[in-house]
C-alpha cells in the first residue's frame, strides 16, 4: 500500500530548500522534489552577479546558522554583507550546500501531473513513480512563467530565445544580436555576452538605464540610517514596510497590492555592472516594438520612438530579457480539474494569510505569492519570513503522524 505524508515540497530553489530545512527542524514528515537550485544552475549566465547584497542572500534555516556570509568564510570566499556583490557560483555553491546540510533527502525528480484526491493529493513523479501527499507546497519559482512579448512571439526559435537559454553567454558569439529590455537581466546578459564577442544592441522603451547606487564607503550616519533604512530589497520606508510586514501588506485592498507589485522596483542594473556596460555596450531606448519579421534571413524588428517616427534595427537574433510574469495557466502539471479550482487574479493564486490556494492544502509561494505578500516575495530575502510562517501553519495542523521510513517508499 502507497504510503502518504504530510507534506510535499514542488521545487527545490532557495523557497522550496528554506521551508524544507524549517520542517525538517521542526519534525514535520516532508518530502522534497526538484534539482537543486535548478533555476540558477541551469538559466542564469555564467559570470553573473546578484544584484541583491550579501547580507539579502541567505536561505533561511531554524537556527540561522546556514547564512551565505558564513559559507564564504568557511571557503575562504571574500564576502561583505554590502560591498562585495554576490556571483552566481557563489550563490549556487552555497544553496547546494545548503541543501546537503540541511535537505539531505532530497528527491530530484520532477514532478509532471499533480492530482486532488479524496484525502490529499497524487503526484506523478517523471521517475514513473506516483507520490500522495496531505498538503503540498508549491516552490517553483520562475521558470515555468518566462515571458516573451506578443509581438515577438511569432517567431521561429532559430531567431528568438528568452534570456533564461543563455546560461552561456558566449553561444550566439559572432552574431548579430538584439536584446529587449533594460533590467537587470537584460544588462547583465549584454554585458555579458560583449564581453563573449557577440555583436549585442540593447532596445528598450525606457528613456534612461537606472543602475544601483554603489555602497557608501563609510558607514552611513545615524540620520541617514533614520531617512533610509537599509532593508533587503532596497533602502528606504516603503521597502522596509514591503520586508518587514508581508502579512499587514496581505491586508491592503487588491487593487492596491496588485498595483504596487507591479510598479515597485522597476528595471534596474546593479552598480558594479555600469563601468562595463555604459560606453562599451551599445544600447537604444525610448523604442517600443511593433513587429518583427524574417526577411533575407535577417530579423528586422520595427520600433517607434517617442516622437511616434518608426525605426527598423535589424539583427541575427533577438533575445528577450523581458522577465517573468506568473501565469497558472502555463503550470501544464496541475490537471485541469485542479487548475479550474484555483481562485485567481489576474491569472496569479489568491492565497490566505498562511500561503493557501482556494483549495484546501494547496500552498503557492515565492513569486507566485507576490500579489499577495508584497514586492520582497521576488527575492531570495522573502524566503525567511514565508518559511517561518508556512512551517508554523503546517505543524499547527495537527497531521497524523506517520512512520517516515514507510513515507520513503513510492509505488510505481
Amino acid at each position: 500500500m502507497q504510503s502518504q505524508s504530510n507534506v510535499a515540497i514542488v521545487g527545490a530553489g532557495p523557497y522550496g530548500l528554506s521551508v524544507a530545512a524549517h520542517l525538517r527542524a521542526m519534525g514535520i514528515n516532508f518530502r522534497i522534489f526538484g534539482k537543486p537550485m535548478f533555476t540558477w544552475s541551469e538559466q542564469m549566465p555564467k559570470g553573473m552577479t546578484l544584484k541583491s547584497d550579501g547580507f539579502a542572500s541567505s536561505l533561511s534555516d531554524a537556527d540561522g546558522t546556514h547564512t551565505i556570509g558564513a559559507f564564504c568564510k568557511q571557503q575562504g570566499i571574500h564576502y561583505d554583507d554590502t560591498r562585495v556583490p554576490v556571483s552566481l557560483d557563489t550563490f549556487v555553491a552555497y544553496g547546494q550546500s545548503f541543501q546537503k546540510h540541511l535537505v539531505p533527502d532530497i528527491e530530484e525528480t520532477l514532478v509532471s501531473k499533480i492530482e486532488k484526491t479524496p484525502s490529499g493529493f497524487r503526484l506523478h513523479l517523471e521517475d514513473g513513480s506516483t507520490a500522495l501527499a496531505d498538503r503540498i507546497v508549491l516552490a517553483i519559482g520562475i521558470s515555468y512563467f518566462q515571458y516573451t512579448p506578443e509581438v515577438f512571439a511569432h517567431l521561429p526559435a532559430e531567431y528568438l530565445s528568452h534570456s533564461a537559454a543563455h546560461r552561456d553567454p558566449s553561444k550566439l558569439r559572432g552574431r548579430n544580436v538584439a536584446v529587449i529590455g533594460s533590467g537587470a537581466s537584460a544588462l547583465d546578459l549584454a554585458t555579458l555576452m560583449h564581453e563573449n564577442g557577440t555583436d549585442v544592441t540593447v532596445l528598450s522603451r525606457r528613456s534612461a538605464l537606472k543602475f544601483h547606487a554603489p555602497p557608501s564607503p563609510s558607514p552611513a550616519s545615524l540620520w541617514k540610517k533614520m531617512r533610509w533604512p537599509q532593508t533587503g530589497i532596497g533602502p528606504g520606508w516603503k521597502s522596509k514596510f514591503f520586508t518587514d510586514a508581508p502579512i499587514a501588506f496581505h491586508f491592503l485592498p487588491e487593487e492596491t497590492r496588485l498595483r504596487i507589485v507591479k510598479r515597485y522596483l522597476g528595471p534596474s542594473g546593479g552598480w558594479w555592472l555600469k563601468d562595463r556596460f555604459i560606453g562599451k555596450v551599445p544600447h537604444k531606448l525610448g523604442l517600443t516594438p511593433q513587429s518583427a519579421e524574417i526577411r533575407d534571413g535577417k530579423v528586422h524588428v520595427t520600433l517607434k520612438d517617442k516622437s511616434n517616427h518608426s525605426i527598423v534595427h535589424v539583427a541575427d537574433h533577438i533575445v528577450t530579457a523581458t522577465g517573468y510574469r506568473v501565469d497558472l495557466r502555463l503550470l501544464q502539471f496541475l490537471s485541469p480539474d485542479l487548475l479550474a479550482q484555483i481562485d485567481n487574479v489576474q491569472n496569479t493564486p489568491i492565497l490566505s494569510s498562511v500561503f493557501q490556494s482556494s483549495v484546501p492544502g494547496l500552498y503557492f509561494i515565492g513569486v507566485s505569492s507576490a500579489n499577495s505578500f508584497g514586492p520582497v516575495m521576488r527575492f531570495a530575502f522573502g524566503a525567511d519570513y514565508t518559511a517561518k510562517r508556512i512551517a508554523k501553519h503546517l505543524a499547527a495542523q495537527k497531521v497524523p503522524a506517520r512512520n517516515q521510513a514507510a513515507v520513503t517508499a513510492t509505488v510505481s
